[in-house]
Order: C-alpha cells, then structure tokens, then sequence
C-alpha cells in the first residue's frame, strides 16, 4: 500500500442520549451540540476501494487522536492526505493554512486546490455511506452493534462501486 497515498477522512453520526452521566459526557461533542459516534474512513485515491474503517467512537475524540489509533496497522512509511483536523502529524499532508493577518500566495493557494481536489474522493464516499439512513439519521439501535452496522455499509458500498466482487 506504500506506493499509493491514502486519503483519510471523519464523520459524526448522532445517536441516542444516553442514560448515564457519565456515557453522556463520553459522547457529548461540543461541535455538533449533541451525542454522536465519530468514523473514520480511509480510500485509495480516486475513491477505487474503501481501505480501513474506524466506526463507533466516541463524538469528542479529535480526528487526528483517531488517526493514531488506527495508524498501527499500516506501514510506517505510509503516507497520507487529510483536511485540517489531521494538523500535527507528520505522515499526513494537509492544506496549507491562511496566516494570521496576511494572505496566501497564489501558489499556495493552487496547492491547495489541487490537494482539495484529490481528497474530494473520500467525501463522496462518506456520502455514498450516508444514502443508508441507518447511517446518516441519528442512530436508534443497541449502540453495541454500531460499528458491525457501520462496517456490513461500507462493504455494501465496497460491492456498488464494483471494489468488491462476490464468487458465484
């Protein structure tokens, strides 16, 4: 997988409130102002194979603390493309971001554009997961069974966009 560059990205679900106190605390995302399960999803490029999903955490976590728990099973020397909630880790290349009262360059900003353009693959994918409403609505079942849900989408998704193929 080293030769390819992957393109990482997460999502909030919301999801039922919890009884207990401290459950609650656990999923409360201040973000999004409500209980939520955070995934996190990584594609080849060109949005040709779903690669690894992290499903079922909690909402607050940080994208990138995500992104190291997951890094594990990967190659040290993998690399990666992500948006701006990736800051800080080195094996990811994120946009470049606008200077505290100044401007970009204009080739900043094409670099921009172009690494925009190749990460839009893993946002259509999210949305393509998303048309289950199951995954996209706020999720009403056993919380238990979030991420086999979560993870019985993708390989739904992985079969309609023909990266997946069944023996008969």
């Amino acid at each position: 997988m080293t030769e390819y560059e992957l393109i990482v990205d997460s999502s909030e679900q919301p999801r039922e409130r919890p009884g207990e106190y401290k459950e609650q605390k656990k999923y409360f995302s201040g973000k999004k102002k409500n209980h939520t399960f955070k995934n996190q999803i990584i594609v080849l490029p060109d949005g040709q194979d779903i690669v690894d999903v992290i499903a079922g955490k909690p909402g607050p976590k940080s994208d990138i603390n995500l992104f190291r728990e997951g890094k594990k099973g990967f190659e040290p020397n993998q690399k990666f493309k992500g948006d701006k909630g990736y800051e800080g880790e080195p094996s990811i290349k994120i946009p470049t971001k606008k200077p505290k009262k100044g401007e970009l360059t204009p080739a900043q900003k094409e670099k921009n554009k172009e690494l925009a353009s190749e990460r839009i693959f893993v946002e259509h994918l999210i949305r393509v997961i998303k048309i289950f409403r199951v995954a996209s609505e706020r999720f009403r079942l056993n919380p238990r069974k979030y991420e086999q849900i979560i993870v019985t989408i993708c390989g739904l998704v992985r079969l309609r966009i023909g990266a997946l193929v069944l023996p008969i």
